[in-house]
């Protein structure tokens, strides 16, 4: 797993690919790409406390090294590829599966996090992101001094 730098064209680019999808299923009868698996793929869970922003996503058959993170500002994007192959052979069968495919995940995170500390995880298909919010983003304790 790398953490490679965001760049606001990947980001552009990625739209521009979803809106061509859009028009060409649009066109051939297909649904819209906001109704597609593609769109909600990989699936999130995030959460946050006083100091971390935490995000758990759902990659199985994805390897650790075929994931990328970044992060810019307040925008986390997840990416990557998925690689699986299935086979069973038995007396009087064979039975083969592959699936290939990319996907990308970009989130809005609620405040700016520090991106040098970010620390990611790769466990069982679940991908797990900490990501220490930065100091002006933690809340600030004021004593409220008695006369």
């Amino acid at each position: 797993m790398k953490l490679v730098p965001f760049t606001r064209e990947k980001n552009e680019l990625a739209r521009l690919h979803r809106d061509m999808d859009d028009l060409v299923s649009s066109f051939f009868g297909g649904r819209p790409a906001i109704w597609s698996e593609r769109e909600v793929w990989p699936p999130l869970d995030i959460s946050e406390d006083e100091n971390n922003i935490m995000v758990k996503a759902e990659v199985p058959g994805c390897r650790a090294e075929d994931i990328d993170i970044s992060v810019q500002g307040n925008i986390l994007s997840i990416s990557g590829e998925k690689r699986q192959e299935k086979q069973e052979q038995e007396k009087g069968y064979f039975y083969a599966e592959r699936s290939y495919g990319t996907f990308r995940r970009d989130l809005t995170l609620p405040s700016e996090v520090e991106s040098s500390k970010i620390d990611a995880s790769y466990k069982d298909g679940i991908l797990s992101i900490k990501m220490p919010k930065s100091e002006k983003a933690k809340p600030t304790k004021i004593k409220v001094k008695g006369q």
